[in-house]
């Protein structure tokens, strides 16, 4: 998932597809499950940091909403810090903030203070790193791109189950300010990724003209003209407010039955684990020849799915429960992470599609910044979770009606204008003589953009 980016690097080169791209994969691999998996992450520390400053929930959630809301929402300015200075050092100073931002909030006295550090200088530093790093991987893969990125997305569920235990391990034994520390420090880690985006050596200039490079608009506006795409958005907006709820509020739901901490903090690892499956495999049902036609269908019954998956969650009464909640949550949150970007570019084609997710993913930001402190306030004010996970059910199921029926006001061109369209255009079979031309071209020059000299005209 990232920005608008317009960066395409040196033309005339050909993707290795292999070689050091397979290094470049890794380190995207590595970028990915940082940036996906920290927001969800940080929620196991969120009970201590009540306790710490005194404060609700909807307060620490705000921590995970500006973490998602950074990430989703700098696609521009990523795109032009790229075009200006190139991809490596971009990362490399993302890396640094990220770890920054982590290694600042663990001497913070105030949530104000964790907003400033964890969310935003740490999610601008993800960001930094993870738009770029998709840039490389598309790079330096062509053929294999399909699967370069399936295996890039995998990143996520994997870091979730790693990160979702260790900073469990981490609170308990050091506390959050210590486990924050180590997390600022593994952060580091997103540097060495940025050393391994090696650029694409341009030819050399004895082996003919250096290619120009083509010249493309930062942001396509033109895609709010296109019906399915405004239908989309809305859709992905409205599905964003409760999508990335339960995974911020389960481990809490947990702890709050009683649950142990260490095992409320499994939950997360158990999602992760399924949503490692779940993503290739409904990718490669999407792509099978009978389906993809249906892509728009598919990805709103896998948001359907989820939605009822909220709902039925909301029932759980014990761990055994939530452990089914987030089996069945992971493969509904797999599906939606796998067609969500296809869709995407069936609506509006490969042209607009860089454009299409930068505004997308803008408008999901909002989204972002509402979804899991609104949950939180209700939470304040009720002190129930199902009502949480009722509202994220209800706000995902709304997405999901508003994209099937509003893919019915979806309509190709009238039949006739595709009639007049092809009567206009010439028989392929038709060919045209040469010499035809050549004689047409001599006998009315004037009329074909030609300077006709005359005795008159002519020095």
């Amino acid at each position: 998932m990232g920005g608008a980016v317009v960066d395409e690097g040196p033309t005339g080169i050909k993707a290795p597809d292999g070689g050091w791209g397979w290094a470049v994969l890794f380190g995207c691999f590595v970028i990915t499950g940082f940036s996906y998996a920290f927001p969800k992450a940080v929620s196991v520390f969120f009970k201590e940091l009540m306790r710490e400053f005194g404060i609700g929930y909807s307060d620490t959630a705000w921590i995970s909403s500006i973490l998602l809301a950074m990430l989703y929402g700098t696609g521009p300015l990523c795109s032009v810090c790229v075009n200006r200075f190139g991809c490596r050092p971009v990362m490399l100073t993302g890396g640094l903030l990220a770890s920054l931002g982590m290694v600042a909030a663990s001497f913070c006295r105030s949530i104000i203070q964790l907003y400033l550090t964890t969310g935003v200088i740490t999610g601008l530093g993800l960001a930094l790193n993870f738009q770029p790093s998709l840039i490389m991987l598309n790079r330096y893969f062509n053929k294999r791109r399909p699967m370069a990125n399936g295996l890039a997305a995998a990143g996520s569920p994997v870091f979730l189950c790693a990160l979702s235990p260790l900073g469990q391990v981490l609170q308990d034994h050091y506390g959050w300010r210590g486990g924050f520390l180590i997390l600022g420090g593994l952060l580091l880690n997103c540097c060495v990724c940025a050393a391994l985006m090696r650029p694409l050596e341009a030819p050399r200039p004895g082996s003919g003209p250096a290619p120009q490079r083509p010249s493309r608009r930062l942001l396509d506006l033109s895609v709010f003209r296109d019906r399915g795409f405004v239908i989309y958005a809305m859709a992905a907006s409205i599905m964003v407010l409760g999508l990335f709820v339960p995974p911020v509020f389960v481990v809490s739901y947990a702890k709050d039955l009683g649950v142990p901490d260490t095992q409320a903090a499994f939950l997360l690892t158990v999602l992760g684990f399924v949503d490692i499956f779940a993503r290739p495999t409904a990718g490669f049902i999407t792509g099978l020849k009978k389906v993809r036609p249906y892509s728009v269908y598919l990805f709103s019954f896998s948001m359907f799915f989820n939605g009822f998956t909220d709902l039925t969650g909301s029932t759980a009464s014990d761990y055994g429960g939530l452990v089914v909640f987030c089996i069945f949550f992971g493969i509904s949150y797999g599906m939606v992470g796998a067609l969500q970007f296809e869709v995407l570019m069936a609506i509006v084609g490969t042209q607009k599609f860089s454009s299409a997710i930068g505004l997308v993913l803008l408008l999901e930001a909002i989204a972002v910044l509402i979804g899991p402190p609104s949950g939180g306030k209700l939470l304040d004010a009720t002190h129930v979770y199902q009502y949480v996970f009722v509202l994220a059910g209800a706000e995902v199921l709304a997405s999901s009606l508003v994209l099937v029926l509003g893919n019915f006001c979806i309509r190709r061109r009238p039949e006739a204008a595709v009639e007049e369209e092809e009567r206009h255009k010439p028989p392929a079979d038709v060919r045209v003589d040469s010499r035809e031309v050549e004689h047409f071209l001599k006998a009315e020059p004037e009329k074909n953009g030609e300077v006709v000299h005359t005795p008159e005209t002519s020095v």
